[in-house]
Formats: structure tokens, C-alpha cells, sequence
């Protein structure tokens, strides 16, 4: 299990293929990497911190503010709470 500490949080991103007008499937690789994602882990709240989202939240975020990581063969994204920009409800 994941746990982030000093006010971060774990997102898990759910990258699909695109296809192009003419049917072309492009790789999660040869695209922008989607800046949604759910959130999976939060840091505990501390004298001076209190999270303001929770497990399961959608969250939209700061796509170059995040550390990528493989934690038993799932993609996660590893985040500062303060780089959330907002809660999709």
C-alpha cells in the first residue's frame, strides 16, 4: 500500500486510445497525458494541514507538478495537494 506523506496525495490516471478522424489508433504514448485523474491516497492531517480532498475524488491537477510511479503494475502519480486545481463533483 501507498501512503503520501507532507501534504501529498496519490492519483491513479485512466489513460484510454484515441482514434484519429480516419480511424488511426494512437498509443497513450504519441498523446498528452490526461490531467484527470482519481484520487487514491492522502496524507494524514497534521497541526498545520488539513486535506481538503479525500479517496475517490476526481481531481484535475498540474500535469508537470506530479512524480510518475509503478506500484505493483498500476501507474500513479505522486502530488502536492497545494497542485490540485480543482475537484470535478
Amino acid at each position: 500500500m501507498l501512503k503520501p506523506l507532507n501534504e501529498r496525495v496519490i492519483i491513479q490516471v485512466q489513460e484510454e486510445e484515441e482514434k484519429t478522424a480516419s480511424g488511426i489508433v494512437l498509443p497513450s504514448a504519441a498523446k498528452e497525458k490526461p490531467q484527470v485523474g482519481q484520487v487514491v491516497a492522502v496524507a494524514d492531517a497534521t497541526d498545520d494541514y488539513t486535506p481538503q480532498v479525500k479517496v475517490g475524488d476526481q481531481v484535475i491537477f498540474e500535469k508537470y507538478a506530479v512524480s510518475e510511479i509503478r506500484y505493483e503494475g498500476e501507474d500513479y502519480l505522486i502530488i502536492k495537494e497545494k497542485d490540485l486545481t480543482a475537484v470535478v463533483e
